[in-house]
């Protein structure tokens, strides 16, 4: 079995509007955080102050590394199929099969909306398969949803 080879490829990626919705959800997540931390300071214990401490450090960390995060996301249409990259440190690659994907679902939360992209969410034959292509804008979203429809139709009709 040959080994994926994806140095020579050309990736598509996401949009980099989707730094915000990304930075809001950590930035959002964090306060509520450092709030239910900030609860341990009417012990007056110094441990009560080092834990939000902790949370703020831990918030303002991965805030920093979004906007790279965000731009080593990609995906490539290949001839079999859709191949997924995200991660930095951890580089995770997924590969769908055409003949596999059963459902395409576009979602658009508030935040992604009101910046004109959307997410893409592939639903296969696997119940543990969770793949979702983010900060799709959404005239792209639609075309590429129409495209991959068009594909998994002709791989399972075995065209």
């Amino acid at each position: 079995m040959d080994r994926l080879d994806v140095t020579d490829a050309t990736w598509t990626r996401v949009s980099p509007k989707y730094i915000w919705p990304e930075l809001i959800g950590y930035l959002v997540s964090g306060l509520v955080f450092a709030a239910v931390t900030a609860f341990l300071w009417f012990f007056g214990q110094w441990w009560g102050y080092a834990i939000t401490a902790v949370v703020v450090v831990v918030t303002i960390v991965v805030a920093a590394f979004t906007p790279r995060r965000v731009r080593a996301i990609g995906y490539q249409l290949r001839d079999d199929d859709l191949l997924l990259r995200k991660g930095i440190m951890f580089v995770r690659f997924v590969a769908v099969p055409y003949g596999r994907m059963q459902l395409i679902d576009i979602n658009r939360g508030p935040v992604v909306r009101a910046l004109g992209l959307s997410d893409l969410k592939f639903v296969t034959a696997a119940a543990a398969s969770a793949v979702t292509i983010p900060g799709v804008p959404a005239e792209d979203a639609e075309r590429l949803r129409d495209r991959l429809v068009e594909l998994a139709e002709s791989r399972r009709a075995g065209l």
